[in-house]
């Protein structure tokens, strides 16, 4: 299942013992150096290979096992050395079975024993896995053939916080990037959450925990903005009205009071801009308080049963209750302006993704192949680099190019600082962000017909 397996989480070390599946078939004791690994999952905040893809080829698939066996809490990869079904027993930890390989995990020339463990899948898989951390384990090796402890592995009782995303979050601030749902534990929930309490919707603590609360509060953020969307899982759609909702929760609204014949003649013409974008006002932003201004204001209200006819109390002008309506309807009606903006530029950006048109992984020195030479090509687009030295060969030339292009866009200052010369989360973000304003941008020139 899994390929090439580097530390996604660190490792464990453990003393030397005798060697599982010896000739007298009996438990024996053995070190190990503990890893773990997970199963990516489309939609994620933070990958740690920058990008759904690149994850797979670091954990696999993640659906079924080396043995064809489909992954659970407990089952674990070994060296070769381990058949298929061999259990190991690992205090504080739990019972394994092994039934997956790695080209990794081996058994090391000081006598300690990789061993990857399987941590769950998606962004609560991967919290997992890098809390896991390096464990030293001296473990208890049941071999087939002979009694053996039933597999024994709570994913639940290990911690996942979703803290140990974030540096790993080239996604983690959009929420129109991932997609999390009912039941989900993960950064992105937590992103939800705390998007929900800025615009109002959600006084509950923020557990990262997509629970009864969560989607509650989600389903009235979605009737309020009149959309037709689920409220178990966080749709495209939806994360891109909650996107525009809290860009827009700070806005004022441009009426300062109620309004009538009394009023200001500055409150009269901010009611008269306020109508006419609302669609129901044509007339002059004269600032006074006229009939056609009355109309405009009880056919919005009768639009809205705010009242039912000219006897009403407060027809045709806007009172207390005309006015909540009225900054309910202007919030929610460029919030749908906005939201719309952002699902047109996150069309553009899945199109990029989909023709291979910007980067999708992390790249360093040493790295090549084609993500080197697209970004090589980038950073010549931009000046940083020579396009005709493009050779797919991440090196000191595209070190250097890599680094101006970070120190021109404030992502670094100085050469020694953590991710300097490196496409780590922040710069890939960059640099997708630009492919996209600049694809957008042609697009509203010349419509979807550029793609």
């Amino acid at each position: 299942m899994k390929t090439n397996i580097s530390t996604i989480t660190t490792l464990v070390l453990l003393l030397p013992a005798a060697v599982a599946g010896s000739p007298a078939q009996q438990p024996s004791e053995q070190e190990f150096l503990v890893t773990a690994y997970y199963s990516p999952e489309p939609g994620q905040c933070c990958y740690v290979r920058g990008g759904y893809e690149a994850d797979k080829i670091l954990n696999g698939e993640g659906h079924t096992a080396a043995d064809g066996t489909a992954v659970y809490a407990g089952i674990a990869a070994a060296p070769s050395s381990y058949p298929f079904g061999t259990r190991i027993m690992l205090p504080g930890i739990g019972t394994v079975a092994v039934h997956d390989r790695g080209g990794a995990i081996v058994e090391r020339e000081d006598g300690i024993h990789r061993l990857d463990i399987w941590m769950g899948a998606g962004e609560e898989g991967l919290a997992r896995a890098l809390a896991f951390g390096a464990q030293r384990v001296r473990g208890t090796v049941y071999p087939v053939g002979i009694a053996q402890p039933a597999t024994s592995l709570s994913l639940a009782s290990l911690p996942a916080p979703a803290e140990e995303l974030s540096r790993f979050g080239i996604y983690r601030d959009d929420l129109m990037a991932v997609s999390p749902a009912r039941e989900d534990r993960g950064y992105s929930v937590q992103r939800m959450q705390e998007a929900l309490q800025e615009v109002g919707l959600f006084s509950h603590a923020v557990t990262a925990y997509f629970g009864d609360v969560t989607e509650q509060s989600l389903g009235t953020f979605i009737q309020t903005m009149g959309i037709d969307e689920p409220s178990d899982q966080l749709t495209t759609r939806t994360a891109a009205y909650l996107t525009a909702a809290v860009q827009r929760a700070d806005a004022v609204f441009p009426v300062d009071g109620y309004v009538d014949a009394g009023s200001s003649r500055s409150r009269i013409a901010a009611a008269q801009r306020l109508l006419r974008f609302m669609g129901v006002y044509r007339g002059r932003t004269n600032g006074t308080y006229d009939d056609q201004l009355r109309d405009a204001v009880f056919r919005f209200q009768k639009a809205y049963s705010v009242v039912t006819s000219w006897q009403d109390a407060g027809a045709g002008r806007i009172g207390p209750q005309t006015k909540r309506v009225l900054e309910r309807e202007w919030n929610r009606r460029l919030v749908a302006q906005k939201a719309e903006q952002l699902l047109a530029e996150h069309r553009v950006g899945q199109l990029l993704a989909d023709r291979g048109a910007v980067p999708d992984r992390y790249l360093s020195n040493g790295d090549s192949g084609t993500q080197v030479r697209l970004l090589q090509s980038l950073l010549a687009e931009r000046g940083y680099f020579v396009l005709e030295e493009a050779d797919g060969y991440f090196g000191p030339r595209t070190e250097q190019a890599v680094l101006r292009y970070q120190q021109a866009r404030g992502i670094v200052e100085r050469t020694d600082e953590v991710g300097a010369g490196m496409v780590g989360p922040r710069t890939l973000a960059t640099l997708q962000l630009e492919q996209r304003t600049k694809a957008y941008r042609l697009v509203r020139a010349e419509g979807w017909e550029v793609f």
